[in-house]
């Protein structure tokens, strides 16, 4: 019988490391499946204390306007404070962060932007044991809604996490919930999914695992949605109306992404490659309004309120 886990090793995160290289590869050629032609761009980059990534970007196809689905590895002598907020005690330690992270922000507004991301944390601190924890998930967008792809991305998710603890979609829910939500509108940024960080619950092959299901659920819950949307006619209207709502995410990733934060804070992440997530186009109008009763206040007045989108399915 296999010893379980509890303070990985280095032959325990390098196998993170070779699951995490090889789920960036299945995104990107998931998705450029849909697309006729265009395909992902790599950029290699690499800092002088050994860490570094694999940046790959895809803009101006036919469904895809731009994307970004990045692997990156950094190591540093000191916590940033976005990473200690939470955990004083590990100020002033090494650590090192692996994860892949991506948004996809398609042409169509009737397909969602979505993102997704997973990663792990190592702090090393003289007297402690290594301090370990994995987070990430995967959160929609959408512009115009659609029930079903609402349902279908809550399915996903559900089933993704389930097998591990009854307990961690409900839990993971509420999370993204109040996670990805701008205070200073009042609003969600889009319908949640799945949201966990500071993970270290049960064995490190538990977490591991439960964060691989989360990881290979990713393409299951959007290529759905984006297959089903990518082709739908739409007018200059929507299209202004997306251009605004992109808005939103901006505010939200410059304003309170943890992750955004870690990267410009640390000084270890690559800028290029950490506001890859920004929208290609985006438009704020002065005292921006829509109609009542109109498709465009649907979004807010139906698709972003607090929702049970399971029980939408029975």
């Amino acid at each position: 019988m296999t010893a379980t886990i509890t303070s990985p090793q280095n032959e325990d995160i390098q196998a993170v490391k070779a699951y995490l290289l090889s789920l960036q590869d299945h995104i990107c050629a998931s998705l450029e499946g849909i697309e006729s032609g265009t395909q992902f761009q790599e950029d290699a980059w690499d800092r002088p204390n050994g860490g570094g990534g694999r940046t790959r970007v895809i803009a101006g196809g036919t469904v895809i306007e731009k994307g970004g689905v990045n692997f990156s590895h950094v190591m540093g002598d000191n916590l940033p404070p976005s990473a200690t907020a939470d955990r004083p005690e590990l100020a002033g330690g090494r650590f090192e962060a692996m994860g892949v992270s991506l948004v996809i922000h398609p042409k169509n507004p009737m397909a969602p932007t979505s993102h997704a991301n997973v990663r792990l944390f190592v702090v090393y601190k003289e007297g402690m044991d290594p301090v370990w924890w994995f987070g990430g998930g995967f959160d929609l967008t959408p512009y115009y809604g659609f029930d079903e792809d609402c349902v279908h991305w809550h399915q996903t998710a559900h089933a993704a996490v389930t097998p591990f603890s009854e307990e961690y979609y409900p839990r993971f829910k509420a999370w993204c919930d109040e996670y990805f939500y701008l205070k200073h509108r009042g609003e969600p940024r889009g319908i949640g999914g799945l949201f966990f960080d500071d993970f270290n619950e049960g064995s490190f092959e538990h977490c591991f695992g439960m964060t691989k299901a989360i990881g290979d659920a990713y393409t299951k819950a959007y290529l759905p949605i984006l297959q089903r949307r990518k082709d739908l006619p739409f007018t200059e209207q929507q299209r202004d109306f997306q251009l605004h709502r992109r808005g939103r995410y901006v505010e939200f990733n410059l304003v309170f992404d943890r992750g955004t934060h870690f990267g410009l804070q640390s000084g270890l992440g690559r800028t290029e490659s950490i506001l890859m997530s920004l929208p290609p186009e985006v438009r704020w109008t002065y005292e921006y309004q829509v109609e009542a009763d109109s498709e465009e206040a649907k979004l807010t007045d139906h698709f972003l309120t607090a929702k049970d989108w399971l029980g939408l399915a029975k």
